[in-house]
């Protein structure tokens, strides 16, 4: 069966890569196209002989790794280096269509012509007076309309956007357009381009010319600019920008003043209730332990998601459990003010994550020999002492990495925040959308997401320098744990 069934799997593989490597030649991916083509000749070599069996394992991992891992990594820091965002999606050539497009007007004294829109191969064009013209065939006398297929009424509506958008060319006069799909008419862009200086003109008003500025966009003399612009590479302007700009500079610092104090104070009041919890429950002969243990560990089972959205409920303002129950109808608002919204943000994710290390701590309490603690009992040691000077050492000896590895997963904890909060209060102060309890992770969702004009390239510049201090504190975190456990 088995000898069946993998040529059977490898050559629907194959099926769906072929169709791929024709979509992306015909798009003329050809990075992608190479890519694809490695990766479907590495399965096939790998899984159709009998040897290289680790292989046959190790290779869905390292292909999701590159999928997932590696390709983004390297996008992220390909993107923070250009001024990719609203405006600057395309090329160049998308930005000129686009701009010419946007300044057409009908032709004065055009006639209007009736139309059948018409398909093939997936390609819409129009079918006026026998001719057949596309977006990528003019409207030529003697156009051949074989192959073409009229569209029905139900096709045409449910393509209403593709067909009001698309602009058949005709040499020397212009291109024809449609707005209902039963006729069309002749409209010129009132700008020209000049592919060989790389302006743009308008001669119908005063000559004014637009320029390349060499960032990505056409600019007049007078500083007005063309939109949209095109996608180009911007060196470290993305970084300047958040450590100069004072409308960023501000803003961010603030932001990464308050990540710092959410993930230390997380993780230090996680550690510390944790901690107790795991010591009073250690007593030996306390009753009722291990239902103890199973309520204390009860919020870790819950999804965290979930838990920060069933907190919002519980802290509504109005309608809340904690206000009108607890509160006695009271009108707090943990989630408008700025200070109780963090004060708030942070209670949630102790309360979500304790549970956490309170397994921890209550695993390394029971790795710590019985003979030490007694050892010191008999030295004259009271219980104080006996935490301070000999558990509490080898406990941090053995949960250093964990907390470092914590504190980085604090630090860019977007659940917590987006779910509460989302990241509210609004600082109606701040030039640009943050809130009082935005996090660094949940201010680059807002730079490439959330906002009205999303800078991708800015939000991955963002990304880059959040990796760099997780990277630096981490790298202390673990040269500090080494050294509690070499001594």
């Amino acid at each position: 069966m088995n000898r069946y069934v993998k040529p059977l799997v490898l050559g629907v593989v194959d099926a769906f890569a072929v169709y791929g490597l024709v979509a992306l030649a015909s798009q003329r991916s050809w990075w992608a196209f190479a890519a694809m083509l490695a990766g479907t000749l590495a399965i096939n070599v790998i899984y159709l002989g009998k040897r290289r069996v680790p292989a046959k394992y190790l290779a869905p991992g390292v292909v999701l790794l590159l999928l997932y891992q590696v390709y983004v990594v390297l996008y992220t820091g390909y993107a923070a280096f250009t001024n990719y965002g609203d405006g600057h999606n395309g090329t160049k050539q998308d930005a000129v269509a686009a701009i010419l497009a946007a300044s057409e007007v009908r032709v004065p004294g055009s006639p209007v012509q009736p139309v059948r829109i018409v398909e093939r191969g997936g390609e819409l064009g129009f079918l006026v007076s026998g001719r057949v013209g596309s977006a990528t065939r003019p409207l030529i006398p003697g156009a051949d309309p074989d192959g073409w297929r009229p569209l029905t009424y139900a096709e045409v509506v449910a393509q209403q956007a593709e067909i009001t958008a698309l602009r058949v060319p005709v040499p020397g006069q212009g291109s024809l357009r449609t707005s209902d799909a039963v006729t069309v008419a002749t409209y010129r862009s009132t700008l020209r381009y000049d592919e060989r200086a790389g302006t743009v003109t308008d001669p119908a008003g005063i000559g004014t010319v637009y320029r390349d500025d060499g960032r990505g966009r056409f600019v007049a003399p007078d500083g007005r600019a063309l939109s949209p612009g095109w996608k180009v590479f911007v060196g470290l302007e993305n970084f300047r920008t958040v450590l100069t700009d004072p409308g960023i500079r501000g803003p961010f610092l603030g932001v990464l003043g308050w990540t710092f104090a959410f993930a230390g104070l997380s993780v230090g009041l996680m550690f510390a209730l944790g901690l107790g919890l795991a010591l009073v429950l250690d007593r030996p002969g306390l009753r009722g332990h291990r239902a103890y243990r199973s309520l204390i560990v009860f919020p870790y089972a819950f999804p965290a998601f979930m838990a920060a959205i069933l907190w919002q409920g519980l802290l509504n303002p109005d309608h809340g459990f904690v206000n009108a129950v607890l509160l006695g109808g009271g009108h707090v608002p943990w989630l408008t003010d700025p200070w109780l919204a963090k004060l708030s943000v942070l209670a949630v994710n102790v309360w979500i994550g304790f549970p956490y290390m309170f397994l921890i701590c209550t695993g390394a309490l029971k790795a710590i020999p019985p003979a030490l603690t007694e050892a010191a009992q008999l030295d004259g040691a009271n219980p104080w002492r006996v935490l301070r000077h000999v558990k509490l050492p080898m406990l941090l000896a053995a949960t250093a990495p964990v907390l470092v590895a914590t504190f980085a997963f604090t630090f860019n904890n977007f659940n917590v925040i987006y779910m509460l909060t989302g990241g509210g209060p609004r600082d109606a102060s701040s030039p640009v959308d943050i809130g009082s309890t935005d996090l660094l992770i949940s201010l680059v969702y807002k730079l490439a997401f959330g906002g009205s004009a999303r800078n991708y390239g800015l939000a991955c510049a963002v990304s880059i320098l959040i990796f760099a201090v997780i990277a630096a504190i981490s790298l202390a975190g673990f040269r500090r744990a080494r050294r509690l456990e070499e001594s």
